[in-house]
């Protein structure tokens, strides 16, 4: 039976500014079983993780769960929870950690205040509240989605790239439960600086762990980085294949406003050297149609094109 992650790769559908939208991310491990809604269906208290995930939304923030590749039928109550808090803006981007003890630890985590995000540095000690957050100063974050409750092929193609992942001992490997874009899997969001990608292998993951390390962004099965909206994803990426800038903090989206006739999106883009870029792009919705997610109904795919690229 055809899945929408095969449809998807056979039309060859432009991964280009599909990234999930966030500029900071908490991650919250919880072993075990995830649901659909994973923030209320799992051993997660529901009125933590909804209390969490308004907190978080009402701040351009995401909250999502994370586990360690492996199997996950233990019903035994964790010893403790290994949370992430990420901010993936270009110039500030950062990773704080915290160990939580028990079930009742994470209820510290209410305290969290995604309101303190915005400077270039993490916030100073209590500032942000909750957890006693500390530097995360490990390998990058490899994030992979795998929940099948969600979409079948986020299980199917993403739990033995997680797998895989972790054998090689090349990074920090986290399940997650959610990153958008389940005709893309496997789905992967690389931390610190927050760019998301698709459809690559285990020796395609390790290009762009080996880029991250120097602090630069792999181009291959880029789909844009969380910071930015889906016009920003696009023209950053763009900026990037002009230019050949791969250094991740070098390129930022300064602004994007609507064309006056309201089918296009004009971007700024900025280089840390001064340079400026106007990028403007056309959505459009074009065939064939793919479904979105497996046991949905195919729709004509929305793209975006670049129709002007001039540094201004």
């Amino acid at each position: 039976m055809s899945t929408c992650a095969t449809a998807s790769r056979a039309l060859a559908e432009p991964l280009t500014g599909t990234a999930a939208t966030a500029r900071t991310w908490l991650l919250v491990e919880q072993p075990g079983p995830w649901g659909r809604k994973a923030l209320t269906q799992s051993r997660l208290d529901p009125g933590l993780g909804q209390a969490l995930d308004a907190a978080a939304s009402a701040h351009g923030a995401r909250v999502a769960l994370i586990r360690r590749p492996g199997r996950h039928a233990d019903h035994s109550p964790p010893a403790g929870h290994r949370v992430f808090l990420a901010r993936t803006v270009p110039g500030a981007s950062w990773v704080l950690t915290a160990r939580l003890s028990g079930d009742g630890g994470l209820e510290a985590l209410r305290a969290v205040d995604f309101a303190a995000f915005d400077g270039p540095a993490p916030p100073a000690s209590g500032a942000a509240s909750g957890p006693c957050w500390e530097p995360y100063e490990g390998s990058p974050l490899a994030l992979v989605c795998t929940n099948g409750k969600r979409d079948r092929c986020c299980a199917l193609l993403g739990r033995p790239l997680a797998a895989e992942l972790a054998a090689t001992g090349s990074a920090n490997v986290w399940e997650i439960t959610h990153l958008g874009g389940h005709r893309f899997a496997p789905t992967l969001l690389v931390l610190p600086h927050g760019y998301a990608y698709g459809r690559l292998d285990a020796a395609g993951v390790k290009s762009v762990l080996d880029a991250v390390r120097d602090g630069q962004v792999s181009l291959e099965g880029c789909r844009g980085r969380s910071a930015w909206d889906r016009p920003g994803q696009a023209a950053d990426l763009a900026v990037r294949e002009l230019t050949g800038e791969l250094r991740a903090d070098a390129v930022s989206v300064l602004a994007v406003r609507p064309d006056p006739d309201g089918q296009r999106r004009i971007v700024t883009v900025a280089h840390a050297d001064g340079r400026r870029w106007r990028v403007v792009l056309r959505e459009r919705a074009q065939g064939p149609a793919v479904p979105a997610s497996c046991g949905a109904e195919p729709a004509d795919p929305v793209r975006l094109d670049v129709e002007a690229l001039e540094e201004m």
